[in-house]
C-alpha cells in the first residue's frame, strides 16, 4: 500500500500541495490528471522522497520514503519526464543499476530490445551523448528490469518514437507486470486506457475528484 498522508508542501508562501490526503492499493493503476502547476509532478517528487513534505509523509507499508529512504526506494521504479544529466558512459550506468537495483544486465538488455535499442552496442557512448528518444529508451529499460512492486511514471513516452510509445504500452500491459502498482502522469491518456482503473485530479495542490475507471479492452 502506498500511503500519501496529509501531504503538504510550499516553496516560500506558494503551497504547491495541499493537504494531499490518499491511499494507493497494490495493483491499481493511477493516473493523476491537472492543469500545469497543479502539482502533479511535485506529489511525485514527495513519493520518490526528492522533496522533504513541509506536513505529512509518503509509507509504503511502514517504510517513511524520508527516514526509510533506502528501504523504500528499493520498492519503487522511476522513468522521469527529462532524463537527467548522467556523467558517465551507458555500459557504466548499466553496471551500476545491476549492482545497486540488483537487476540482470541481461533483463535490461532485453527490454532495450522490445524498444528497437541494442543497449550493449551504446555501451561506450556517454549518456548524456545519447539522443532523448535513446535516453528515455535506457532508463526505461532500467526501470522496467527492477520489477519494482511500484512504478512511477512521469510523462514516460514524452520523448519517445511511435515505436518507443506502442513498446512501452505493450511492457505495461503484459503479464509480467499484473501485479506492479502503477502511478501516472501523463498527457497521452490514450496509451495507458487499456490498464488504468483509477483517476485522480489535481487544482491547485489539491485533489478535487478521485474516480475509479474501467480499462478500456
Amino acid at each position: 500500500m502506498l500511503n500519501i498522508k496529509n501531504v503538504e508542501k510550499r516553496f516560500g508562501a506558494q503551497v504547491v500541495l495541499d493537504s494531499i490526503d490518499c491511499q494507493i492499493a497494490p495493483k491499481e493503476r493511477v493516473i493523476i490528471l491537472g492543469q500545469n502547476g497543479a502539482g502533479k509532478t511535485t506529489l511525485l517528487r514527495c513519493i520518490l522522497g526528492l522533496y522533504r513534505p513541509d506536513k505529512g509523509e509518503v509509507l509504503i507499508g511502514n517504510l517513511s520514503a524520508i527516514k526509510n529512504r533506502k528501504e523504500f526506494l528499493s520498492r519503487v521504479a522511476f522513468i522521469p519526464q527529462i532524463p537527467p544529466p548522467l556523467p558517465s558512459t551507458v555500459g557504466s550506468l548499466i553496471e551500476f543499476a545491476a549492482s545497486c537495483c540488483q537487476c540482470e544486465k541481461k533483463k535490461i538488455y532485453e527490454y532495450g530490445d522490445l524498444f528497437s535499442l541494442d543497449i550493449q552496442s551504446q555501451a561506450r557512448k556517454p549518456f548524456s551523448k545519447l539522443s532523448g528518444g535513446m535516453k528515455q529508451k535506457v532508463l526505461a529499460s532500467i526501470a522496467f528490469a527492477r520489477k519494482a512492486p511500484i512504478m512511477l511514471f512521469d510523462e514516460p513516452t514524452a520523448n519517445l518514437d511511435p515505436e518507443g510509445r506502442e513498446a512501452f504500452s505493450n511492457i505495461i500491459r503484459s503479464p509480467e507486470f499484473s501485479d506492479t502498482t502503477m502511478v501516472f502522469i501523463s498527457h497521452r491518456i490514450d496509451e495507458l486506457n487499456t490498464v488504468l482503473n483509477r483517476a485522480l485530479w489535481l487544482d491547485l495542490g489539491r485533489i478535487v475528484k478521485d474516480e475509479k475507471i474501467s480499462p478500456i479492452s
